[in-house]
């Protein structure tokens, strides 16, 4: 397998970080824990081409799959950027343009690339469907406060649900970066139904959070060895001190494992192959890395580390984030003990 990114990937980061870099700045972002959506670089990314990457090219789409999809949200992550990008295109509008349905793609997937709507994924155990119609409710439900639609979960598979429908009430809630979450309450909620997409729809979502957190360690982990470059103490640069060079290699081992791991599962998951392994594994190093990596950050910044309005703060709370977002590190490793005691070929044979 070769992972070295293709032109196009690397076209599409580039444009990316070059937005986000100009749009995405501490008085965009807000204060901590407040906004969660920046609409004026979801509108910027819109008019580059970067949001019509889950349209087919037949509708007028750039086609592009989750390979270059990740290319796009490592950068999102670097920004730290508030941008619904992994629910809206990676997930939702990605698993709608594989269904082939023309009126989906002109009610939902069309506005998704123009910048003008929002769509979130709430994947779990909380509603039950009935006669068409969705019941119940799931907290925390990423950029549902935004949202314009949402593909929801239940036991008879994946449905649409508008905003606007009549018996849904979406209620914003903070997480401990950013106020982008909703409380989503069903009450008879008219729903389309979509067919069995939740386990794509969560495989597309846990990779598309390992390619976030790629780029929030990434881009922690270079201003924490520009930091300690420049911070001396005792008369020396403290990057000149054993144990910090130490925390520091820790750090990159623990990026370029998150980074061989992403690729990996994102490219047997492109490819149509078992991934189910590949995932969990990638999952488990976006969690466990992350947290080191978001430490080890904090505590070689010392005291301006855990100012809440420092910008190395935001990296230690996305981190978090993406840590827990979609199970941490135990969860993935019970997924992966499953596979394995089930004697599953994806599971064994990383070839199979």
């Amino acid at each position: 397998m070769d992972f070295s990114p293709t032109e196009v990937q690397e076209a599409l980061a580039a444009l990316t970080r070059r937005i986000l870099a100009g749009q995405v700045t501490p008085e965009t972002l807000g204060p901590h824990g407040s906004g969660g959506f920046d609409a004026r670089a979801w509108t910027q990314l819109a008019q580059a081409g970067v949001l019509d990457a889950a349209l087919p090219a037949a509708v007028g789409g750039g086609g592009f799959g989750l390979l270059e999809q990740c290319s796009v949200l490592i950068e999102v992550g670097r920004a730290v950027a508030p941008v619904p990008y992994l629910s809206s295109v990676t997930q939702a509008a990605s698993v709608l343009a594989d269904l082939g349905r023309p009126e989906l793609v002109e009610r939902w997937l069309v506005p998704v690339s123009r910048g003008s709507a929002v769509l979130a994924v709430a994947l779990g155990t909380g509603f039950t469907a009935s006669a068409g119609r969705l019941s119940g409710t799931q907290t925390a439900v990423p950029y549902a406060a935004f949202a314009d639609a949402l593909l929801v979960e239940s036991p008879g598979g994946v449905h649409l649900v508008e905003r606007d429908a009549p018996g849904v009430t979406i209620s914003a809630q903070e997480t401990i970066d950013h106020a982008d979450a909703g409380l989503v309450e069903l009450d008879g909620a008219p729903a389309e139904p979509l067919g069995d997409l939740a386990r794509v729809l969560r495989l597309r979502g846990a990779v598309g959070l390992c390619a976030q957190q790629l780029g929030v360690v990434e881009k922690a982990l270079e201003l924490t060895a520009a930091y300690t470059r420049e911070r001396e103490q005792f008369g020396h640069a403290i990057g000149a001190f054993q144990a910090v060079r130490q925390r520091l290699a820790d750090a990159y081992l623990d990026v370029e494992a998150v980074r061989l791991t992403l690729w990996q599962a994102a490219w047997r998951l492109a490819e149509g192959l078992p991934a189910d392994a590949e995932v969990a594994t990638a999952k488990y190093w976006a969690a466990e890395a992350g947290h080191r990596v978001a430490h080890t950050a904090v505590h070689l910044h010392g005291g301006v580390g855990i100012d809440v309005e420092h910008p190395v703060h935001r990296y230690f709370v996305a981190a978090k984030r993406l840590e827990f977002t979609g199970g941490g590190a135990t969860g993935q490793l019970l997924t992966l003990g499953g596979l394995l005691a089930r004697d599953e070929p994806a599971a064994v044979n990383p070839t199979a």
